[in-house]
């Protein structure tokens, strides 16, 4: 599949094809606050640790909520915890139907925080890789504008989103989307503060999530949510 050149510059910015075929999974430990878990009833995630799959939408994040030993883990477009042993506590198929309605305008159990956090990290951290992806329909809108077109029932923010990349380097700047699950009004600006590097890895290691305008900009306040990356990293171990 042919890509256009902003999503081949983005992709070569971000460690390059190869790194992205090379490995399977990704690690990582993030500290993440906001309004919006505060509005869900939701503790803070405090160095909390991430793997996931990179061809796949399978992700776990350890621990989920207040029990340090519970994972919340999503595969596909279903959720499940499991405790320190790999033994499965509960689960909930096709997770998405059932938002963003009744209690869940107000409160998000363990297994609705799972399909969130989950799914919204495994569009962060493998965004290089969906670039390359059949299943997307990406265009160029504008020099350093893509739009994508994710199919239905693909576990992500909303159908169409767009991201803005430096058209010099190649790195992430703005990601727009309205997190559907939370609301149709939910339009955010999803904003890169700052990237890093481990061992030569390049990734975002600070997002700030705001309201957006109706240009596209992101507003100052109120932060829905706030993401700091501390450790990232590709493996082939399982």
């Amino acid at each position: 599949m042919e890509i256009c050149k902003t999503a081949e510059t983005a992709l070569n910015a971000y460690n390059g094809a190869d790194v992205w075929k090379n490995n399977k999974y990704i690690e990582a430990e993030v500290s993440v606050t906001g309004l919006a878990f505060t509005l869900k009833q939701r503790p803070f995630f405090n160095h909390t640790n991430i793997k996931m799959e990179i061809e796949r939408p399978y992700s776990k994040i350890t621990p989920i909520g207040k029990n340090k030993n519970v994972s919340g883990i999503l595969d596909g477009n279903d959720v499940r915890l499991e405790n320190q042993n790999g033994i499965i506590i509960s689960g909930r198929k096709n997770a998405r139907r059932f938002f963003p309605y009744g209690r869940r305008l107000f409160y998000w159990d363990d297994l609705d925080m799972a399909y969130f956090a989950n799914y919204a990290f495994w569009n962060y951290f493998t965004l290089p890789n969906l670039l390359q992806s059949p299943k997307i329909l990406w265009e160029e809108k504008v020099k350093g504008v893509l739009q994508a077109t994710f199919p239905y029932n693909f576990p992500t923010h909303n159908q169409v989103q767009e991201f803005h990349f430096n058209v010099n380097t190649g790195l992430l700047m703005q990601h727009n989307y309205t997190a559907d699950i939370i609301s149709s009004l939910a339009k955010a600006a999803n904003v890169v503060v700052e990237h890093n590097s481990s061992e030569e890895i390049i990734y975002p290691s600070r997002r700030v999530v705001t309201p957006r305008s109706s240009s596209g900009k992101a507003l100052k306040r109120p932060i829905l949510i706030d993401i700091t990356v501390h450790n990232f990293r590709f493996t082939n171990d399982k």
